[in-house]
């Protein structure tokens, strides 16, 4: 990561070594060469090198160190190395201060980044030069351009890139997905996520790129759309408040409709007291009811019936994702949840702003620009 006097994660791509050439295995079984790929992935025991290990990147290391035989935490990079690592079964992990040269060290494999997205673009150009396979948390990016140029560099790389869009991991939520056959065709889908307000870091607005509550939790929700109705955007409008960049924005609300003709109204915010994640997803033979944070799922058909009140598991979302990375680099599988997928979020993030900034006007997709 970027050090606290200001230098930028990492350095430009085209300053990373890239001169060895060693194998990757094909779907097929055989190999191809990647001239700047050092090392073939022990799928025994994965090397992991993880950037950023703040409030939620600690979520990953924790994880990697103790509940994912297939991997090892071999490397970190945060701001200050001098910190190390300070949990148990982290005594070997080495640290770095920069993005570089974490992604040089021959024992990591993969690389799961976990920083504010305003250096996700950079982090994920050196490891795609690298050849080493990235998981991005999410937003993928603070804007659709940086989104793009990522899955484009990956893409024409060969290097696998997934965005850790950790929610659709929650059982309730694949829960929900899963009575779509009872509800029948997609009508209505209803969205509501809110997050206390927290103290936060000095920069940490600077590394959304001055964006707020949409792009930091709310592009969970934009995820949601298209995961849950498995449809794509058409034509939305946000408003906002406030509107950056004259500060991020505390709440957002989008009305959105897709290419299927599901009506989408989401409302996010950071709020005083307690989180809320709440769906209501109508269907043409009845609805869905569910809360995430209370983990509560109701069906209920279009006579008013209740078909089913169901109260899942609880969920280890980062846990789950990593272990979807983790298994689809072993079996050299596509990734669960694309850079794409999160291209796509952020797109639709860079629309919300786009129709607040013109005080709610409808924004057509594709966004031109």
């Amino acid at each position: 990561m970027a050090s606290p006097r200001g230098k930028r994660v990492g350095e430009r791509a085209a300053q990373y070594p890239s001169e060895a050439a060693v194998s990757c295995e094909r779907a097929d079984g055989g190999f191809f060469q990647h001239p700047a790929v050092r090392g073939v992935v022990n799928k025994d025991c994965i090397g992991v090198g993880l950037i950023g290990v703040g409030r939620h990147g600690a979520r990953y290391a924790q994880h990697l160190i103790q509940d994912l035989p297939m991997a090892s935490l071999r490397a970190v990079c945060r701001r200050h190395p001098e910190q190390g690592v300070q949990m148990p079964g982290a005594e070997s992990v080495k640290v770095y201060g920069d993005a570089r040269s974490l992604i040089a060290d021959p024992t990591v494999d993969v690389v799961v980044v976990v920083t504010p997205p305003i250096y996700s673009a950079e982090v994920c150009g050196l490891a795609v030069q690298a050849g080493k396979p990235l998981l991005i948390e999410k937003p993928l990016a603070t804007t659709a351009t940086d989104a793009r140029m990522m899955v484009a560099q990956a893409r024409e790389a060969g290097v696998p890139l997934m965005t850790a869009q950790t929610l659709r991991f929650d059982h309730t939520i694949q829960h929900m997905k899963r009575l779509q056959p009872s509800i029948g065709r997609s009508r209505q889908l209803d969205l509501l996520f809110h997050i206390e307000i927290r103290k936060t870091a000095p920069g940490h607005a600077a590394g959304y790129g001055e964006r707020g509550a949409l792009l930091e939790i709310g592009v969970h929700m934009l995820d949601l759309i298209r995961y849950v109705t498995g449809e794509e955007p058409h034509e939305l409008q946000c408003t906002m408040d406030p509107h950056p960049p004259s500060a991020p924005e505390m709440r957002a609300s989008v009305h959105l409709t897709t290419m299927g003709g599901t009506i989408c109204r989401i409302e996010i915010a950071r709020v005083q007291g307690s989180r809320a994640g709440q769906a209501i997803w109508i269907g043409s033979q009845g609805r869905v009811e569910a809360d995430w944070m209370q983990r509560r799922i109701r069906c209920v058909d279009d006579a008013g019936v209740e078909t089913m009140n169901a109260e899942p598991p609880p969920s280890r979302t980062v846990l789950a994702t990593l272990t979807a990375f983790l298994q689809a680099v072993t079996h050299n599988s596509p990734m669960p949840i694309t850079g794409e997928d999160g291209c796509r979020a952020v797109e639709i993030a860079d629309a919300c702003y786009r129709s607040a900034q013109a005080g709610g006007k409808a924004v057509t997709f594709p966004v031109e620009g």
